[in-house]
């Protein structure tokens, strides 16, 4: 049975195909085969034989019998003219190609012939002056000869005609000698260049070969050998080899790696390399070097050196000179300053009509705060309200430093206290004027002349005391006086003629600073100069950040601040100190290269100080610190000052024995990274009007960390100093209770010696300690074994009775010692 299974094969109609046979195999089966045919090769005649053969045209075809087969007479006679024209066409090129090899052989043989005569030129000239400078010698010398001899001549005439021919002939010789001397200095020159030019190495590598460095002991690189090849190759198509040298302005700053100063200069950093080990520096590439090297460096290769420092990158915030045409009136900036409950936030919310004192924690204001006051004149007062506690005196302080006027609140009933006195220093460090306010009028036991002397003895001198300090009367409770405060106000402002360019980049100080749970780092600004608008770019201290939002004092958004607004500005990357100034920049790159390099300098500066003490400074302190006690805290506030005031006041806290010791302290709410930071040292974490949030409350939990909140300062400090009352140890007292005068020792068996005693004194106890005087010095200190009164062991003696005493594990006594009786009286201890 066959494969096809007796259909019938597909296939070309006219039989099978040519090429392919058809194979039988056995049970029927077939196959077809495709056979491989090879081509008959084609043989082309040569253009000789189309000599021998004749036709019409006077042209060969050659013999039909041994033409290829398949070839016509026309397609044989096309072959033989394509053949011909190829050879005629290769004829030519080559024409060409050896015209035009002759061509460029006759250019460099007349660059070459320019080349040489150049050299020889040169040669020449260089021959023509060193003749010139050896002729101006020996006319020099000979003049000195002929002087030498015009002198000898004076002396002696006669030896001078003898010798006379024989100076005359003498320059001859040395005249004629020139030319071998300077033809053999030629030949020398040509022998060392060649040498020099001549790559290879003649003879032994000596060692001195070796040190010079003439003979590396090494071939030259392939590079190099390009190089000189490239060389030669200028040299002879009449180019210059050597380049001019390109004199560049280098830019060095305090530090610079050598690579980074070779690039810089355009040059090899092998060069820059071997030129600082030849002055002893053994550097390599990656290595730095301060600025005054480099400036070596930079001479030595002939370029021009810029000192440039890290702190350029602040030259962008410009400091711009104002015009007087530009500057326009602006409202001024009151900071109110005084004692603590003197009424400073209860005359401000008076002005505002504004109820800001319910709002504030136990009373007082623990927060810096700044608002915008519209009088009934219609004039604008911008106020700023800074804390009366002890704690806040950098706030008091950076009050003063932004302030136009300070209002110094008294209060009538209470006089002058010491933070009035702290804040009349700020003011007068600040040169800025003020105007007293006696608050409290309105009280019966109000005393306004006593405040106003009171003031004198701080140079404080008020209008009706002759002085030239504006004081009013005033009352926030009734309202009394207010109108006269705003009056004064105005008029020392309009004194002052407070102007600012509302129309520049802006420029402001950062009064607080806060982290908010859901806007993230804010700042209040009290915009100094220029105008703060949305979308500003702005660097403060060591943080930056794009003017996201503004928020004035009333809590509603605002598209610019003018000159003396307080705003909330919201974008930053992070909180700011408060007190540091907020500048606006062009771009983002500028901002965030001066915050790094504010955040590099401060870290530099605070490890230089920590590294600045001496090793035995530093063994001295941990001996010192041995025997004080650390009480570790965590800070959290919910403002910047805030968080500055606690710690200053922490650092208060402490004698030589205890102290506090802030781990750290920062603002915003408490977290799980804060529980893990005080989990080592046992600290507990104080929060200031902040809370924890759930993670941080768990991880407390489970590792035993205690968090306290507090919301008035005075019961944080408290606290905090009752702790650290905690780890005093207590202060032992000594009360002398009786004194004892040895009459007779006895001698016990079991008991050892016994003193007889009479009781002088006071009384004897038995649980009292006592101490053995000889001749009124303390030989022994110690506690009683026995206490006998005749044969009875009792617990007291009374004066004038004897008693017989024996020491625990000490025997020495003799007639006529002292026995001191005292008892001892452990007193807890607390800081002040």
């Amino acid at each position: 049975m066959s494969d096809n299974d007796g259909k019938k094969t597909l296939g070309v109609r006219g039989g099978p195909r040519s090429g392919n046979v058809k194979q039988s195999f056995s049970h029927g089966r077939t196959k077809n085969v495709v056979v491989e045919t090879k081509r008959k090769r084609v043989v082309v005649p040569k253009p000789g034989a189309a000599k021998t053969g004749t036709g019409k045209a006077g042209k060969s075809i050659g013999d039909p019998s041994k033409r290829p087969a398949g070839i016509s007479d026309a397609e044989m006679e096309r072959r033989l003219k394509a053949l011909q024209a190829a050879k005629a066409r290769e004829a030519e090129e080559a024409a060409q190609r050896e015209a035009d090899e002759k061509a460029r052989e006759e250019e460099r043989q007349r660059r070459r012939e320019e080349a040489e005569a150049k050299e020889r030129e040169e040669r020449e000239r260089e021959e023509a002056l060193k003749a010139k400078a050896e002729e101006e010698a020996r006319k020099k010398k000979e003049a000195e000869d002929a002087a030498k001899r015009a002198a000898a001549a004076a002396a002696a005439p006669q030896a001078t005609e003898q010798k006379a021919p024989a100076r005359a002939q003498k320059p001859a010789p040395s005249g004629g000698a020139a030319a071998p001397g300077r033809k053999k200095e030629r030949e020398e020159d040509r022998s060392r260049s060649k040498g020099r030019d001549d790559g290879r190495r003649s003879g032994k590598l000596t060692v001195n070969q070796a040190l010079s460095g003439r003979e590396g002991g090494r071939t030259k690189s392939l590079a190099a050998m390009k190089r000189k090849q490239e060389r030669a190759r200028q040299k002879a198509m009449g180019q210059p080899v050597e380049r001019e040298k390109v004199v560049r302005d280098v830019r060095v700053p305090e530090t610079i790696v050598v690579s980074e100063l070779a690039n810089r200069m355009a040059e090899r950093v092998a060069d820059v390399v071997k030129s600082l080990m030849k002055m002893g520096m053994m550097v390599t590439q990656n290595q730095p070097i301060d600025a005054d090297t480099a400036e070596l460096i930079v001479e030595e290769f002939g370029h021009r050196i810029q000192r440039v420092s890290d702190a350029d990158v602040e030259d962008v915030i410009q400091q711009i000179e104002e015009d007087e045409a530009d500057l326009k009136p602006r409202p001024p900036v009151i900071t109110i300053m005084g004692h603590v409950d003197h009424g400073k936030t209860s005359l401000l919310d008076a002005i505002r009509n504004a109820k800001v004192v319910s709002g504030e924690a136990g009373g007082i204001t623990q927060h810096i705060g700044a608002y915008q006051v519209k009088t009934d004149s219609g004039s604008i007062l911008t106020f700023l309200d800074t804390p009366g506690h002890a704690a806040f005196t950098s706030m008091r302080s950076r009050g003063a430093q932004v302030t136009d006027i300070v209002v110094l609140v008294v209060a009538a009933d209470d006089s002058v206290m010491p933070q009035t006195i702290e804040a009349i220093n700020h003011a007068k460090a600040a040169e800025v004027p003020m105007i007293v306010a006696i608050n409290k009028c309105d009280k019966p036991a109000a005393d306004p002349n006593k405040v106003r002397a009171e003031l004198l003895q701080h140079e404080v001198i008020v209008e009706e005391m002759s002085g030239d300090v504006q004081d009013v009367e005033v009352s926030a409770k009734t309202g009394q006086g207010l109108d006269e405060l705003l009056e004064s106000i105005a008029l020392q402002a309009e004194i002052l003629e407070l102007k600012a360019n509302p129309d520049r980049a802006a420029e402001g100080a950062v009064i607080e600073a806060q982290l908010d749970v859901g806007r993230g780092p804010v700042a209040t600004v009290l915009v100094q100069k220029g105008t703060l608008k949305q979308g500003d770019i702005f660097v403060v201290g060591e943080q930056w950040g794009r003017v996201r939002a503004l928020v004035d004092d009333k809590g509603e958004r605002i598209e610019e601040a003018g000159p003396s607004v307080p705003v909330e500005v919201l974008g930053l990357n992070g909180t700011p100190e408060a007190g540091d100034v907020l500048n606006v920049v062009d771009t983002e790159a500028q901002a965030r290269e001066i915050a790094e390099y504010r955040e590099s300098a401060a870290k530099e500066k605070r490890a230089a100080a920590g590294a600045a003490a001496t090793l035995e400074q530093l063994m001295q302190k941990a001996k010192e610190d041995e025997n004080v006690k650390e009480l570790p805290i965590l800070v959290k506030a919910d403002v910047q000052g805030s968080a500055e005031a606690i710690v200053q006041a922490m650092e208060k806290i402490g004698n030589e024995e205890v102290r506090v010791r802030v781990l750290h302290y920062g603002v915003g709410a408490i977290t799980e990274t804060d529980v893990g930071l005080v989990e080592a040292s046992g600290a507990p974490i104080m929060g200031f009007n902040v809370r924890a949030n759930a993670s941080a409350r768990n991880s407390a939990n489970q590792k035993g960390v205690e968090i306290r909140y507090y919301s008035v300062i005075y019961d944080l400090v408290d606290d905090v100093k009752a702790a650290a009352s905690g780890l005093l140890s207590a202060e032992v007292r000594e009360h002398f209770i009786g004194y004892a005068e040895i009459r007779e020792v006895f001698k016990v068996t079991g008991v050892g010696k016994v003193a007889g005693c009479l009781v002088t004194e006071g009384v004897a106890r038995r649980s009292a300690g006592v101490r053995l005087l000889r001749d009124d010095v303390v030989i022994h200190e110690g506690t009683l074994k026995t206490l006998k009164r005749f044969k009875d062991e009792v617990k007291e003696v009374q004066s004038g009775q004897e008693c017989g005493m024996a020491f625990e594990n000490y025997d020495d006594i003799r007639p006529g010692d002292v026995i001191e009786i005292f008892e001892r009286e452990e007193v807890e201890r607390r800081l002040d």
